[in-house]
């Protein structure tokens, strides 16, 4: 059993003794919304919500000499080798970033019970990440690497082995979300040339796309954590090995805030709960357009693990994309009535949000934080029109990213 495809078919029939495979869903709703035969495979059905305990599950079956396993991870992949810790009766312990959402942190806790330690080390991934390998260095314990490891790659490979098989066949078309390649390396390996691909980035973490253009792995200078499980500096070296004839063609980048508005419609529309990384390949549809028309197209919905105290920033970034929430500096005269005056100016679907306005003694005007909600985009374009005609001054600080973050 020497061919990729045969080792990866064989992690999918072993874990059919610790896990069921994931369903291959058809969504009517994307379907009829971009033309085309859409799949939805559901890895946030999985036991853990992603499908990072595939990896974990393979690189721990062939190690069972191995008693203590050492990962690092924002989340999804600590709870994949936490899960299997407990199966395998090993020892683990997991370092996590201090930025990961508490309800990734609670459900690495209860899946891995007694079998793992958490030890939370490291503002950003790569912090966490040598933290656990200089840990590994001086314990003897086995690194279970998240994504840069032959084993993983093999057992994230078997979400292809389960499509083909519940399809009946390799799709047209796969849209794959790239954190550290694991899952897209393994699922290009298998299908080969059966399939065309996109494999979609976060903006903000887009280093598949970089190492593309610079021929080789490199490290992004920053890393936007929102999508968190998908927010890696740099790329496997082994993972890119396999990714790096896919030309930049067939990659996309999607801005975090574009993403909070697919997770709601899916939420909203569809039932579904899909964390920023789950998102990322439904998400890239909105850009495949004319190419996906008519063709059998599966997106993997990667991970659910959704925290949902997150949901009002979800809901604010969503808002502030679609262009139906704003915020500005207004500068409002200091005297008695300015305030009604103003308000006299919103439209019937105006709806102020946020409104923070002290006033200063000896001056004629103040300054206020002015948070306003509408309907149709277009209504801002009223409002604002009517405002600078009557020698109002505002500025619309909603996408400067600075303001924004100490103001808003």
């Amino acid at each position: 059993m020497d061919s990729f495809h045969d080792k990866a078919r064989a992690a999918a029939v072993a874990m059919r003794g610790v896990f069921p495979e994931t369903p291959l869903l058809r969504n009517a709703h994307l379907s009829d919304r971009f033309g085309a035969d859409v799949w939805l495979k559901r890895e946030d059905l999985s036991p853990v919500r992603s499908y990072k305990l595939r990896g974990a599950f393979n690189a721990m079956r062939k190690r069972p000499e191995a008693e203590l396993f050492v990962a690092a991870s924002a989340g999804n992949h600590a709870q994949g080798v936490a899960y299997m810790c407990r199966e395998f009766g090993k020892k683990g312990v997991i370092f996590m970033p201090v930025t990961t959402p508490d309800q990734k942190i609670q459900k690495t806790r209860m899946f891995g019970g007694d079998a793992v330690e958490i030890v939370m080390t490291g503002d950003y991934f790569d912090d966490t990440l040598a933290a656990a390998q200089a840990f590994c260095a001086e314990k003897g314990g086995h690194f279970l690497s998240p994504f840069d490891d032959e084993d993983v790659i093999e057992g994230q490979a078997s979400v292809a082995v389960e499509i083909e098989q519940q399809l009946g066949h390799a799709p047209d078309h796969m849209v794959i979300p790239v954190g550290g390649g694991g899952l897209g390396s393994g699922v290009l390996s298998y299908f080969g040339n059966d399939c065309q691909y996109t494999f979609v980035e976060p903006t903000g973490g887009a280093c598949l796309r970089a190492a593309l253009a610079a021929g080789r792995p490199v490290t992004l200078d920053t890393v936007n954590t929102f999508a968190d499980g998908a927010a890696v500096a740099r790329i496997g070296a082994r993972t890119f090995e396999r990714l790096k004839g896919v030309g930049l063609a067939n990659t996309l980048t999607v801005s975090e805030d574009r993403l909070c508005t697919t997770m709601l419609e899916m939420l909203n529309v569809e039932g579904v709960v899909l964390e920023p990384a789950g998102a990322l390949s439904v998400d890239a549809l909105k850009d495949l357009g004319q190419s996906i028309r008519g063709r059998t197209v599966v997106c993997v919905t990667s991970g659910g693990n959704f925290d949902f105290e997150r949901l009002p920033e979800v809901k604010e970034r969503a808002q502030r994309y679609s262009g139906v929430k704003k915020y500005f500096i207004l500068r409002l005269p200091q005297r008695p009535g300015a305030l009604k005056d103003f308000l006299n100016f919103l439209g019937p679907e105006d709806d102020i949000t946020r409104f923070e306005y002290l006033k200063k003694s000896a001056r004629n005007f103040g300054s206020v934080l002015l948070g306003i909600e509408t309907v149709d985009p277009a209504n801002f374009e009223t409002l604002l029109a009517r405002l600078h005609s009557h020698g109002y001054t505002l500025r619309d600080i909603t996408d400067d990213e600075l303001l924004a973050q100490f103001l808003i």
